[in-house]
């Protein structure tokens, strides 16, 4: 409590008349001795009971009475030597704020490293998932490259490169029972930005190209063996580079590869 708000408790008034407790008067008399504010404020009080006084007293002759005033005036507030006592209670509540404080600290701390290596886990556990699946979908694609090379019902066309890329070449596995078709591109080069094979089935004479398909996500795919059309009475295969999505018909100076059946 600040020094202000003691004086205006009261408290001060009721030890100056006796009416306190043996505790509290120690207390005061404690508080008047280490604080000047508070002892001259029990000084001015016994001087206004002294001056109160004095209007109701009995009469007494002016020496008398100018005496027995002099002498409460010049009476001391008593003061006992204490030593000062130590708010033990008010001690503890503060150390156990303190360690309270501390302690959701440190749980904070714990939730917080806990909480990032879930996090980790979690992300390391997400790769080794997407890295299994990508081996799966490899894994796959291998089995089905190679069943495709192993059938021994596919007719395997070569594809020799043409004059807008002699080095490139390509297999065509067609399987003429089933009429399906895979198409080895190990040996074509990258599309260009927005460019696209196009598979053409060939009849010869007269020359009908038929498209059976596109060799789209061709940087994607590892094996590059992709499966396309169905194929019937075909007398040649024929890959042109065509705008991205196709082309109705071949673009014959764009013809990477060219087989007969």
């Amino acid at each position: 409590m600040e020094t202000k708000q003691y004086i205006a408790s009261g408290i001060l008034e009721l030890y100056v008349y006796g009416l306190l407790s043996e505790p509290e008067t120690i207390e005061v008399a404690e508080m008047a001795q280490n604080n000047i504010e508070i002892n001259d404020e029990i000084i001015a009080i016994e001087k206004a009971i002294v001056a109160l006084s004095s209007s109701f007293s009995p009469f007494h002759s002016v020496a008398n009475y100018e005496k027995i005033k002099a002498k409460l005036e010049l009476k001391q507030v008593p003061v006992i030597a204490l030593d000062a006592k130590t708010n033990y209670v008010q001690y503890i509540g503060w150390a156990a704020a303190v360690l309270l404080l501390l302690g959701i600290g440190f749980q904070y701390n714990q939730l917080e490293q806990t909480t990032n290596q879930v996090v980790t886990i979690t992300t390391q556990k997400q790769k080794v998932v997407n890295d299994l699946r990508d081996l799966k979908l490899q894994n796959n694609a291998n089995q089905t490259s190679l069943a495709v090379v192993r059938d021994a019902k596919n007719t395997v066309v070569s594809l020799g490169g043409q004059a807008v890329s002699p080095a490139s070449f390509a297999k065509i596995y067609w399987n003429q029972e089933s009429k399906t078709v895979y198409v080895d591109a190990a040996g074509l080069p990258e599309p260009p930005k927005g460019m696209v094979y196009q598979i053409w089935a060939l009849k010869l004479n007269p020359l009908t190209p038929t498209s059976i398909g596109l060799l789209s996500h061709f940087e994607g795919n590892n094996t590059k063996i992709f499966a396309v059309d169905a194929a019937t009475d075909a007398q040649a295969f024929g890959i042109t580079l065509e705008p991205a999505g196709g082309s109705v018909t071949p673009t014959m100076e764009q013809l990477y590869a060219l087989g007969k059946v």
